[in-house]
């Protein structure tokens, strides 16, 4: 077994290559073969967001704090709250992050496919990000 303790790895500023705005990431964690999962508290201040991305065995959101968006190719920009857990499937193109004015986090958690469990994409445009919020139905 081992035990991750909180502060036991610095936090770290989310790469201006596949992030707008201001993200911080903390805690990651990473299985050890045969486990192919990996994952991170990841924290958007307001107007921060991923780039769109693939995720090759999909992702699990677990929303820890405050309120943000989401929004899979294709489909309506949702809302998201502490609380939720959001699926985003495998090879879909999506993005996530804080609302315009509300910070939001969560813990992501994704699995590694042939060394690799992130395909990062271009960032969202603000005309995607400043679009009016649909139906949570995806």
């Amino acid at each position: 077994m081992k035990i991750f303790r909180p502060g036991s790895s610095p936090s770290q500023r989310g790469p201006a290559e596949y992030f707008t705005g201001t993200v911080r990431i903390d805690s990651p964690f990473q299985g050890q073969e045969p486990s192919r999962v990996a994952g991170a508290l990841v924290t958007f201040e307001p107007g921060a967001r991923t780039n769109w991305h693939t995720h090759p065995a999909g992702q699990t959101l677990i929303v820890t704090q405050g309120k943000g968006w989401t929004q899979c190719e294709g489909g309506s920009k949702v809302e998201i709250h502490a609380g939720d857990v959001i699926w985003c499937p495998c090879q879909r193109r999506h993005w996530h992050g804080a609302t315009a004015t509300t910070a939001m986090s969560h813990i992501a958690i994704a699995e590694f496919v042939d060394g690799k469990n992130v395909n990062w994409l271009e960032p969202v445009s603000d005309t995607d990000y400043e679009a009016p919020i649909g139906s949570a139905e995806q």
